[in-house]
């Protein structure tokens, strides 16, 4: 087995087409768009390259295939954060079913990320936001993967851990059918926080879509920023996140709590997009481009998925969580009947306060995807990620 790094053009389409090949029979597989997995190794696209750098490989056989590939990758920035040793990231790894193969991919991740003073690994992660291929799929195999998820195969699972990968962090998906009722429980916070005059839980109208972006920087830094190694959000990087949203934005997905007219609060959904993506064969050119729009049109997409949820701390504990769900409940049961599925998205097995709030939804456990660190020095006591209170 001869191990490369991925220079030429051709070396870019075989780490590009080596999961086509290796799924081509798995039928919950959707492949993900070319052009977003790219991105994450462009320079111009991925702002993680400031404090930065990343480098593919692929792996190739006695007859010339390729049999696997991988990415490895650090940043300054949070390399030390949170961290008892400087930790970088491995990711992209796709191989057949060989564990020397995986072995080999793994080495070549350590020993250069030990050439650039890292003494430990996370994977599969991203090379930037946590929000994307991040984890590996341990179960849910048999559910259809969100945009920009990694699914893989069961054995990967068996690679990761005979390396000496340790479970760092659970990320936990939560499912349920749109229109099951809800948890009485819910009904009685919410009931009791709508007495109070003071407070107004709904979803935003048109006409709000530009305030949107401030809305969401208020509340995210106050309720999520500085926590679980999440930095605060400028203005600017909002406002970018709700540009990226809108191609597919529902306002009738964006829930938000106020409290004498100042947001406190935040559900926030998408219509989960892979559901139309899965038409393209991860080509959006001009043949991609037109089946999207016509699914788009044509609503086909019967998914939301939840991106956030989030309540400013001297307002939780008072039934904000509920008012907001009694809120999209109201809508999306009794008016506006577009959505079957739901589920909710990369939820740490490490935020026992959001767990709680997903299982009185009456959601269950649709997937789960492991967050691994390697040690590089296995006589360090190795530490789980901390329960955020």
């Amino acid at each position: 087995m001869t191990i490369k790094e991925v220079t030429t053009q051709h070396d870019i389409q075989e780490f590009l087409l080596l999961p086509v090949k290796l799924y081509e029979s798995s039928p919950h597989w959707i492949r993900p768009l070319d052009k977003d997995v790219l991105s994450v190794f462009d320079e111009a696209q991925n702002k993680a390259f400031r404090n930065g750098e990343v480098i593919r490989w692929i792996l190739k056989n006695e007859t010339d295939q390729t049999i696997g590939r991988v990415a490895a990758f650090h940043d300054k920035k949070t390399m030390n954060k949170s961290n008892d040793q400087p930790t970088g990231g491995m990711g992209f790894f796709e191989c057949t079913q060989n564990q020397e193969a995986a072995f080999k991919l793994f080495d070549t991740c350590k020993q250069w990320l030990q050439s650039k003073g890292l003494e430990a690994m996370d994977g599969p992660i991203n090379f930037g936001n946590r929000d994307r291929w991040w984890g590996l799929l341990a179960e849910g195999f048999n559910v259809e993967p969100n945009y920009q998820c990694n699914y893989n195969f069961p054995y990967y699972k068996d690679f990761f851990e005979a390396y000496g990968f340790q479970v760092y962090f659970n990320q936990l998906t939560f499912a349920r059918k749109v229109m099951e009722p809800l948890s009485p429980r819910l009904k009685e916070k919410a009931d009791a926080l709508a007495a109070n005059p003071d407070y107004q839980f709904r979803h935003l109208e048109k006409a709000e879509i530009p305030k949107l972006a401030e809305y969401l920087r208020i509340v995210y830094n106050k309720a999520w920023a500085n926590r679980a190694e999440n930095p605060e959000l400028t203005l600017q990087q909002t406002e970018l996140i709700v540009k990226q949203m809108k191609p597919i934005m529902d306002e009738k997905l964006l829930y938000f709590g106020f409290y004498k007219g100042e947001p406190i609060s935040f559900f926030l959904s998408l219509p989960e997009i892979n559901q139309i993506f899965k038409y393209v064969n991860g080509k959006l050119d001009l043949w991609g481009k037109a089946k999207f729009l016509y699914h788009t049109l044509l609503k086909t997409n019967k998914k939301a998925f939840g991106i956030l949820f989030g309540i400013v701390p001297e307002h939780q504990g008072k039934g904000a969580d509920g008012a907001m769900i009694q809120a999209a409940r109201y809508v999306l049961q009794d008016k506006y009947k577009r959505y079957q599925e739901y589920e909710m998205n990369w939820i740490g097995d490490f935020n026992p306060k959001m767990i709680l709030v997903v299982e009185q939804v009456g959601a269950i456990v649709s997937k789960k995807h492991i967050t691994y660190r390697k040690l590089f020095d296995e006589t360090k006591l190795f530490k789980r990620h901390p329960i955020l209170r």
